[in-house]
């Protein structure tokens, strides 16, 4: 008989954890994956191609469209050709959650992502540097779908959307250093470094994954008691085939009967290992249909997508569109000045406000359809306007208020659905704002502006889908939402064995009979 309560004993927590540390460390993380985000988007990393005016007097380009020769469309291809990695990875990396450790599985994509980096800062063409960032995208995919749900556990009861809106400060906060950092080092080096700087930042943690005594998720049961219950099923069922070969083998068990263990053993392996493939894709596929028939969950990705579709082209365009439109010398460090001002303000206000409101499903919607609304009010008539001040002060306010639903749109991400899917929550909700946000919205803003040629009309018909991100998620106010984030908190568990044979006439592994 195993003991019942064996598995369930929940492991002491590393020497180096503590929620703060662990939050601190998230943050830098996450902050760097950005800061990668807005680099390739500014004028010093990004750069120009080449112009000729009309007397035929042509100015070389700069940055990678330059050196290159891209043309915006292409241009706009690269900012998104990480989310060919991410697609891929995210569902596969909250998958593998269940059967390896969430946090090893992190400190394996941080290692794709600083080698990815790395290869974008040797690149010797477009389709190169095009393969290497789809790599960024698989290595960015294990973090961002596993960090929030180690935040949501470790977090204070009474601060967890704080600390989730600390989390996703780094997102405006990242992206405004990197058209900082960007503009800096590609006007006054060479665009390449600032890729070298961006690996050997990310370089400590991804060693730190692998090196420190892991974490354990919630709703998750540790990964050594799941492979210890794994191989007593295995050996046993083998060590039973065995006996019943070795019965009809009139005494001959003593000569063959290691070769009789072997190939069962081997024939056993094979089936095992396609079985347990068998399990994940239909554990995944039942998984799925449980997020695709929650209406609270689709209402929620759905305004996120069209929210997401707009602060993308933004983070992308805006420096370019800012200089065109109003003759900015130095787009870059002003809309890094901005973007970083008010993604910190805005995000961690968003984060506290939903606290002192009462943090539930039905009010983080209320939070977001509002504050999206106003902002997209704000932002529009900045666009309108003909002043730099004018634009610089409403087109701040705009940013304030969207960015105030960063922790919002996550907490009911991580809430709406019970613990053990928290991770591919995170991860199909991530993959669909960008493969149906950013990813199309920067190609297609630049289709948009080589037809129309007017950044300014461009950038109000970019605005106006704000609009329809509030409309949408107003919707979610009126639905029925139940907070599942203890629902089923129990980890999850093989099944436990309560009559085996003894193996091999008592010779029974210790530390597989304590599991």
């Amino acid at each position: 008989m195993v003991p019942p309560s064996s598995s369930m004993d929940p492991s002491p927590p590393p020497s180096w954890f503590t929620p703060k540390r662990l939050l601190i460390i998230f943050c830098v993380i996450n902050m760097i994956n950005y800061v990668d985000r807005g680099a390739i988007a500014s004028n010093g990393v990004n750069g120009s191609s080449e112009t000729c005016d009309d007397k035929g007097i042509c100015r070389s380009g700069s940055g990678i469209q330059g050196e290159f020769d891209l043309t915006n469309f292409q241009d706009g291809l690269l900012s998104s050709a990480f989310m060919v990695g991410l697609l891929v990875a995210s569902p596969i990396f909250a998958s593998l959650a269940k059967s390896y450790n969430p946090f090893r599985l992190i400190g394996v994509g941080l290692s794709v992502w600083t080698l990815s980096v790395a290869g974008c800062a040797s690149a010797f063409s477009f389709w190169f540097i095009a393969i290497c960032r789809m790599l960024v995208g698989v290595g960015e995919a294990s973090f961002i779908s596993l960090a929030a749900p180690f935040i949501d556990d470790n977090a204070p009861v009474s601060q967890k959307t704080a600390w989730l809106a600390m989390f996703y400060m780094c997102i405006p906060t990242g992206i405004a250093l990197g058209y900082v950092y960007g503009g800096y080092v590609g006007g006054y080096f060479h665009w390449r470094y600032a890729f070298w700087g961006e690996a050997l930042l990310m370089l400590p943690f991804a060693v730190f994954g692998f090196l420190v005594k892991p974490l354990q998720l919630k709703g998750f049961s540790p990964v050594e008691s799941k492979k210890a219950l794994a191989s007593v099923e295995t050996v046993s069922s083998v060590t039973d085939v065995a006996d019943s070969k070795a019965s009809k083998l009139d005494g001959r068990m003593l000569v063959g009967g290691d070769g009789i263990i072997g190939d069962e053993l081997s024939k056993t392996s094979k089936s095992e290992s396609i079985h347990n493939i068998l399990n994940q894709l239909s554990r995944f596929a039942k998984d799925m249909k449980v997020l695709l028939v929650d209406k609270v969950y689709v209402v929620n990705v759905f305004g996120y997508i069209a929210y997401n579709f707009v602060i993308g082209a933004y983070s992308y365009w805006g420096p370019k569109a800012g200089y065109n439109i109003y003759h900015m010398k130095s787009a870059d460090m002003l809309f890094g000045g901005v973007t970083i001002v008010c993604g910190i303000l805005g995000t961690i206000s968003g984060g506290f406000i939903l606290d002192r409101m009462g943090a539930t499903i039905s009010n983080a919607f209320i939070l977001l359809s509002g504050a999206t609304f106003l902002g997209a009010i704000s932002c529009f008539s900045a666009f309108c306007l003909r002043s730099l001040y004018g634009f610089i002060v409403l087109f701040a306010v705009g940013e304030l208020l969207v960015f105030a639903t960063q922790a919002p749109v996550n907490y009911v991400c991580l809430h709406c659905v019970r613990p053990s899917l928290r991770p591919l929550s995170m991860a199909i909700s991530t993959v669909s704002i960008h493969i149906f946000g950013d990813v199309p919205s920067s190609p297609l803003v630049g289709i948009l502006q080589d037809h129309i040629n007017n950044w300014r009309d461009t950038a109000l018909i970019l605005t106006s889908i704000l609009f329809l991100a509030a409309g949408i998620w107003f919707i979610g106010v009126f639905l029925h939402a139940v907070d599942k984030s203890n629902d089923g908190s129990q980890p999850v568990s093989t099944p436990r064995i309560t009559s085996r044979k003894p193996l091999l006439d008592g010779n029974v592994d210790e530390s597989l009979c304590e599991v």
